[in-house]
């Protein structure tokens, strides 16, 4: 499996509306994200386990899955890091 940045997006007006989805959506779920809302910063992340962005993507309530994205995390050796780095145009 591979690891995902799940970041949800929301509004600071739907803020408490947020939360309760992700804990009506499945309580283990709320307690995988943390959230930026007391920094201003209105999206809840989590590192997620998955087999693809789609599943990945399953960790967020529906109601919010359309703002949802999904980043594909890797770790870089030293010694091979640049050479799995995109090439520079």
């Amino acid at each position: 499996m591979d690891r995902y940045l799940v970041i949800s997006e929301h509004t600071a007006e739907d803020c408490r509306m947020a939360v309760k989805h992700f804990i009506q959506y499945h309580a283990n779920f709320l307690t995988h994200f943390e959230w930026g809302c007391y920094d201003n910063d209105h999206h809840a992340y989590a590192i997620i386990e998955a087999d693809s962005h789609e599943n990945a993507l399953m960790s967020v309530p529906p109601l919010f899955r359309d703002k949802a994205r999904a980043i594909k995390l890797t770790y870089f050796k030293p010694k091979e890091g640049s050479d799995k780095l995109h090439k520079q145009a």
